[in-house]
C-alpha cells in the first residue's frame, strides 16, 4: 500500500460544528492522523438535528469521518498539562471558538509555538481585525456579510442564503489550503506559523466575480444582466449567470419544483438551439443572430426556450441539448443526489458502517488523488480513543486514566 499524501502529519482537532470539522475531514482523508479532541460532554453537534434517538446525529458524523476521538476538560490544571504534551506531539492544530477562547485556556500563539515551534496553528473566526471581530458567527451570517446575500436572489425579491455551505464548509477548505501550504514552508524553514481565516474573507473571496461587476458598474449598465434598472450596487439577477455566457433556469414537464435545466447560450450554440425550439429563422436574423444583438433580449430569449422545455422532461431536454453540445445542466433534487448511480460509483456518495447508526450515507471526498486514494471510514465515538492515546501513546497509566475519568478531566 502507498503511504497516504498526508501520512506522518498529526492533527490535533479542536473545531466544533461544521466549519473546523469539514477542514479536518478534510485532512483525514488526505492521510492525516486526526485526533478529535472534544470536551467530555462531546461536540454539540452529536445531539443536535438528531433523526434515531442516543445516537450520534448525521450532522456529527457526516463531517467527522476518518477521525479519532478523545475527550478533555481543557479548564481542569491536569487537563491543561495533557493539553501541552498533546501539542508538543502534534503538527497541526485547528481550533474555531470564539475570539479569545484558546488565549484564555493560557494557549496564546506565543505559548504555542513555545511548546512546539514547529507547529502550524490554524483558527478560523467570523471575521478579521476590526468593528466586526467580537461578532458570533454563523454560516448564514458569512453569507449576509461576505457578499452572496446581496446578491442572490429574484431582483423583486428579498436577499437570499445559498444552500451551498459556502460560509462554514467553504471557510474550512480555504483553512485546508493554508495549513497545507504552511507544512510545505515547513519544509524550508524548519518552523511552523500561524494560519486565520475569517468566514466573512472566505465568502467574499467566494464572491469575487461580484466584486468584479460592482466596479464595472461605474461605466453603465451590466449588459449581461437580465434587469432592467440599475442603481449604484450589483443588483440580484435571479438564476442569470451574470457571465460572459448567458444562462437561466427553464422549466421542464410536467411541472415540478426541481423541473427545470440550465441553459446556457453559447454563440456557437445559437444555431442549433433555435433549430430546437422550432425558431430556425432566429439563427439568420439579425435582432438574433449576434450575441451583442441578444444581450438586450435575454429574458424574451430564454421565454423562447422555456415554451419548448416545458413540453418535455428534463431528461430528454438534456439530452436534446447536449447532442448539439449545448452546455446545460438538470437541476437535481436532494432525493436524485442521494440516488445517483454515477456519484455511488464516484464514490461521492458513499454508504459508511457506523457501530451504533448501523450505516449512514454521506459525501465522498471531492479530491481524487491517483497515489492516495480515500477510504472513508466511520465518525468516532466519544472518546473512542481515549485510551489508545492517552495511554498508549501519552504513556499514562491505567489508574491514572480512571482517576481521570473519575474527577472529570477526561
Amino acid at each position: 500500500m502507498t503511504a497516504k499524501a498526508l501520512e506522518g502529519i498529526r492533527v490535533l482537532d479542536m473545531t466544533h460544528v461544521q466549519s473546523g470539522p469539514s477542514a479536518t475531514q478534510l485532512l483525514a482523508w488526505l492521510g492525516a492522523d486526526v485526533v478529535k479532541l472534544e470536551a467530555p460532554h462531546g461536540d454539540i453537534t452529536r445531539g443536535q438535528l438528531r433523526d434515531l434517538p442516543d445516537v450520534d446525529s448525521l450532522y456529527f458524523t457526516m463531517l467527522n469521518c476518518n477521525k479519532r476521538s478523545i475527550t478533555l476538560n481543557t479548564k481542569s490544571e491536569r487537563g491543561k498539562e495533557i493539553l501541552t504534551e498533546l501539542i508538543r506531539r502534534s503538527d497541526v492544530m485547528v481550533e474555531n471558538f470564539g475570539p479569545g477562547a484558546v488565549d484564555r485556556m493560557g494557549f496564546t500563539w506565543d505559548r504555542v509555538k513555545e511548546i512546539n515551534p514547529r507547529i502550524v496553528y490554524a483558527s478560523i473566526k467570523g471575521f478579521g481585525e476590526g468593528p466586526y471581530t467580537a461578532f458570533k458567527a454563523y454560516e448564514v451570517v458569512a453569507q449576509a456579510m461576505g457578499g452572496s446575500m446581496s446578491t442572490t436572489g429574484f431582483e423583486d425579491g428579498p436577499p437570499l442564503a445559498t444552500g451551498a455551505q459556502i460560509g462554514d464548509s467553504g471557510t474550512g477548505v480555504h483553512v485546508v489550503a493554508g495549513i497545507l501550504a504552511a507544512l510545505y514552508q515547513r519544509e524550508h524553514t524548519g518552523r511552523g506559523q500561524r494560519v486565520n481565516v475569517a468566514m466573512q474573507h472566505a465568502v467574499l473571496n467566494l464572491c469575487r466575480v461580484k466584486l468584479r461587476d460592482q466596479q464595472r458598474l461605474s461605466h453603465g449598465p451590466l449588459a449581461e444582466y437580465p434587469n432592467e434598472d440599475f442603481g449604484d450596487e450589483v443588483p440580484r439577477s435571479g438564476n442569470a449567470s451574470g457571465g460572459g455566457q448567458p444562462g437561466w433556469a427553464v422549466k421542464c414537464a410536467p411541472g415540478g419544483p426541481n423541473d427545470y435545466v440550465y441553459v446556457i447560450v453559447q454563440p456557437v450554440g445559437w444555431q442549433p438551439l433555435s433549430e430546437l425550439i422550432g425558431r430556425p429563422e432566429l439563427a439568420e436574423d439579425p435582432e438574433w443572430a449576434t450575441p451583442r444583438a441578444r444581450l438586450p433580449k435575454l429574458n424574451k430569449m430564454f421565454q423562447l426556450i422555456e415554451e419548448w422545455s416545458s413540453t418535455l422532461p428534463k431528461w430528454e431536454v438534456l439530452e436534446r441539448l447536449n447532442a448539439h453540445n449545448i452546455p446545460c445542466g438538470p437541476i437535481l433534487s436532494t432525493k436524485e443526489i442521494i440516488e445517483d448511480d454515477s456519484l455511488v460509483a464516484n464514490e461521492m456518495v458513499v454508504t459508511v458502517p457506523h457501530p451504533e447508526r448501523g450505516e449512514f450515507v454521506t459525501v465522498g471526498s471531492p479530491l481524487k488523488l491517483s497515489d492516495s486514494p480515500v477510504e472513508v471510514t466511520s465518525s468516532p465515538l466519544l472518546g473512542e480513543h481515549n485510551e489508545e492515546v492517552y495511554v498508549g501513546e501519552l504513556g499514562l497509566g491505567d489508574e491514572e486514566l480512571r482517576l481521570l475519568k473519575s474527577s472529570g478531566v477526561i
